[in-house]
């Protein structure tokens, strides 16, 4: 059985069977990816999901290279009882016990091919694994050439799709949202989520954020709107760096500072078009914004990623799902609380 698996930020693979040799070949020289901060670049791992029989074709798909902890041949599943239908089950990894998702059921594609690989992935503290058809390949490119999925393909994807890019043959590649997954297959308590989060009093200035997630935009603007703090957000980087310059033109015209409008900016790392590292390394390189500070609210909520988001200033860093964490953070920066 071929198992990849990461090792301080690295995928490391283990004694590959000459049989698996190709796929381990796709994880092999990729050392660098931790250095690809800041640069607006990113590495995905393609998959598919088999052959949808509704439209005869097979769809590829990514996730970020960063939220993959292991790529192995499916092991035996232990069925688990009240789980939804694309939670396959259960299984045991060097004694944790690790939900298994059947992405082909989870997007709705109808196929009868077997899904042998399971992805395991870990973000925000969880591991899961995801059961896909087959990899591809490792992708570099630039966040750049990750565009916004178009209006109509989001609304067929229910908001599962945050981003999408062209490979040469005019195939094109999907990003899944796998945050949206993992709030839609492990069943939070959301009330208990907000739960003893109080208004912020008499707050005017707006917080910007940015993120690709419908899920994560959704938990920030209810969290905001429990605070009572005003707010503008904008799905990439690109788009909140639009709106703050606009605000930056409404100040000088009033003859105001930026931080007089704008409490804080809170960005997720992985977005199309412009990524949280250069979004926040462009705002602290322009003194209109001086004094303003920048959260990273992100499910890369290793270590590792925290120490790249200083590197390029961020001020503060809170991993998503915790509103109330959120909520703290939020109230001790808007108040000037050490």
């Amino acid at each position: 059985m071929l198992e990849v698996r990461r090792v301080s930020g690295n995928l490391e693979i283990e004694q590959p069977q000459s049989a698996e040799s190709e796929m381990s070949d796709l994880l092999k020289n990729i050392d660098a990816r931790t250095k690809l901060a800041g640069t607006n670049k990113l590495e995905i791992l393609l998959f598919s999901l088999g052959v949808d029989q509704r439209t005869g074709r097979k769809e590829v798909f990514g996730i970020n290279v960063f939220k993959v902890r292991e790529v192995m041949r499916t092991p035996e599943i232990t069925a688990a009882p009240e789980m939804p239908e694309c939670v396959e089950g259960m299984v045991s990894l060097r004694g944790v016990l690790v939900p298994v998702v059947d992405l082909a059921k989870y997007v709705g594609i109808v196929s009868d091919t077997p899904r042998s690989i399971m992805i395991v992935t870990e973000y925000n503290g969880h591991t899961q694994g995801f059961l896909v058809e087959s990899v591809d390949t490792i992708l570099r490119l630039d966040w750049s050439q990750m565009r916004v999925p178009p209006e109509m393909l989001t609304a067929k994807m229910g908001g599962l799709v945050t981003a999408v890019t062209e490979l040469s043959g005019n195939r094109l590649v999907m990003m899944l949202d796998v945050e949206k997954v993992l709030s839609e297959t492990a069943r939070y308590d959301e009330e208990f989520l907000y739960r003893g989060i109080e208004p912020i009093e008499e707050e005017e200035r707006m917080v910007v954020f940015a993120d690709d997630s419908t899920v994560a935009r959704k938990q920030i603007e209810r969290t905001l709107d429990i605070l009572q703090v005003p707010y503008q957000g904008a799905i990439n980087g690109r788009m909140a760096w639009e709106e703050l310059q606009k605000i930056a033109n409404l100040a000088r015209s009033t003859n105001r500072e930026v931080k007089d409008l704008v409490s804080l900016v809170l960005t997720d790392v992985e977005m199309p078009e412009m990524d949280g590292y250069i979004l926040t390394k462009t705002i602290k390189s322009d003194p209109r914004f001086a004094g303003i500070p920048v959260i990273m609210h992100s499910s890369l909520s290793g270590m590792s990623n925290q120490q790249l988001g200083r590197s390029v200033g961020v001020d503060e860093y809170v991993a998503k799902f915790e509103p109330q964490r959120l909520a703290e953070t939020l109230r001790r920066l808007i108040k000037g609380i050490d």
